[in-house]
């Protein structure tokens, strides 16, 4: 007599068997139709090293090992220097079939020779037509024609879970097929907040830089750019530029060389959901303006710290890593509509986009002995020189942070600015707006912290000083 049970198991396990199996013929007729359009690319540059130095190449561990232990004597007197090659490897894929090719920027950035090696084991010397630092895009070029090219998909569409496949050539392994989901979507950063990483699983290692990242449908929907590691080999997180950034940026290399990327000249956090409960928000979303650059865009037009931002040129703010990623991708001299939440009220403003300079850097330090302890912390105010020196007309130096503040993340050398928009210039200030507070409720306190401002929500635990 069979089993019911046992016929329904095994029909299942035939079942996912199947389609376990029609999902790797989707990858092998995905490599086979699009792995021709990839490319491996070798680089040279001359780098100046001391005549007595080690022969490994920098990028072989034996260089890093001996270097460390037994420097060279000419390197360690300063002796004679001579001139030797340096060679790297990445990938790139062709965009036209007259021999426009996508890769990173920091594959090609500063090399003298750049080299692309085809499927068909034909060999190129290609120009850089240009190269993005920012977005860690470049272009390059070849002599060739009737080349085989990707198709361009849309990352947009792009849903988290999706099945995404990478080709490149890691370690010089030319070719490479990796495969893996999408982790998450928009992704800023600590290094870049104008591109909206997608992550992934995708195996990625040293060689698949400037690699494609295709969708199941055989498009490429981003550029493999870099690995989160504490190895300096794939540990399960890596990160693509979105293939229309990319593309956009290649359009603008091509043209002439320059990019030109929005600015409004504000200094942007998260608001969580203290913050927003402190502001009167409805729910944690936006982009909460913590500094606003003297004679910036943002400046002129009247906006303020505190805002919090959560539309712009009529496009929703959910998270502050939105706001930096659409000002970029605006034209400068565009006037665009910025809609604010301003002192629980909806607000809208006009600005006209500037174009984004080179980032000054501004550096300050302590001073001065008065103190307030409500919340967990011991405050000084600060003199007229320290006033010059750090460029603020108020302020008070955070000089010890225990208890609430800690918690909050409020660290000694912080300058506070403000108290729930309030700003303080002296102990009592501070004193009184802090005073305020109910307990179990938070302040928003306005900090500045090396060159950059952020409010931080201090959650009042106690009537009492810690």
């Amino acid at each position: 007599m069979k089993n019911p049970v046992l016929g329904g198991v095994l029909g299942l396990v035939l079942l996912l068997a199947t389609s376990v199996q029609a999902a790797l013929l989707d990858v092998a007729d995905l490599v086979e139709k699009n792995g021709l359009a990839v490319v491996n690319i070798s680089t040279t540059k001359i780098v100046k090293r001391s005549q007595d130095s080690f022969p490994f190449p920098e990028d072989d561990e034996m260089f890093d090992f001996f270097r460390k232990f037994f420097p060279p004597q000419g390197e360690r007197r300063g002796g004679p220097m001579r001139e030797i090659p340096s060679r790297g490897e990445g990938s790139g894929f062709i965009v036209s079939n007259d021999g426009y090719i996508l890769t990173n920027a920091h594959v090609v950035a500063g090399v003298e020779e750049v080299t692309v090696k085809l499927t068909d084991k034909r060999k190129f010397t290609a120009k850089v037509i240009g190269y993005d630092a920012r977005s860690d895009i470049a272009v390059i070029k070849i002599n060739a024609k009737n080349l085989p090219v990707v198709t361009i998909g849309d990352p947009d569409k792009l849903r988290v879970g999706e099945a995404v496949v990478a080709i490149g050539s890691p370690f010089g392994f030319e070719n490479s097929v990796t495969s893996g989901i999408v982790s998450a979507k928009g992704r800023s950063l600590p290094s870049e907040s104008y591109v909206p990483f997608i992550q992934t699983d995708v195996a990625v290692n040293p060689g698949n830089s400037g690699g494609p990242l295709f969708n199941l449908r055989g498009e490429v929907v981003g550029v493999n750019s870099q690995i989160y590691s504490r190895s300096g080999g794939y540990q399960g997180v890596s990160f693509s530029i979105p293939i229309d950034l990319a593309m956009e940026v290649a359009d603008q290399l091509k043209a002439g060389g320059k990019i030109a990327r929005g600015w409004l000249g504000v200094g942007i956090q998260e608001v969580s959901s203290d913050l927003a409960e402190s502001f009167g928000l409805d729910r944690p979303r936006g982009a909460l303006i913590a500094e606003v650059q003297e004679d910036s865009p943002a400046a002129k037009a009247g906006l303020q710290a505190s805002d919090v931002v959560l539309k712009f040129d009529g496009k929703s703010i959910e998270n502050s890593g939105d706001l930096p990623r659409l000002v970029g991708s605006t034209k400068p001299g565009s006037k665009v509509a910025v809609q604010v939440w301003r002192k629980r009220a909806l607000k809208e403003v006009s600005v006209t986009v500037g174009e984004l300079p080179v980032e000054d850097k501004v550096a300050f330090g302590p001073k001065d002995q008065k103190s307030y302890s409500r919340g967990g912390l011991v405050l000084s105010e600060l003199s007229a020189e320290q006033k010059r020196e750090l460029k603020v007309s108020h302020g008070l130096l955070v000089e010890e942070a225990t208890g609430d503040a800690v918690r909050a993340g409020i660290r000694v050398g912080d300058l506070i600015l403000a108290v729930n928009n309030t700003e303080v210039s002296s102990v009592e200030q501070f004193r009184k707006q802090i005073g305020a507070v109910t307990v179990g409720k938070s302040a928003a306190i306005l900090v500045r912290r090396g060159n950059s401002s952020l409010y931080i929500p201090l959650k009042i635990t106690s009537n009492g000083n810690e």
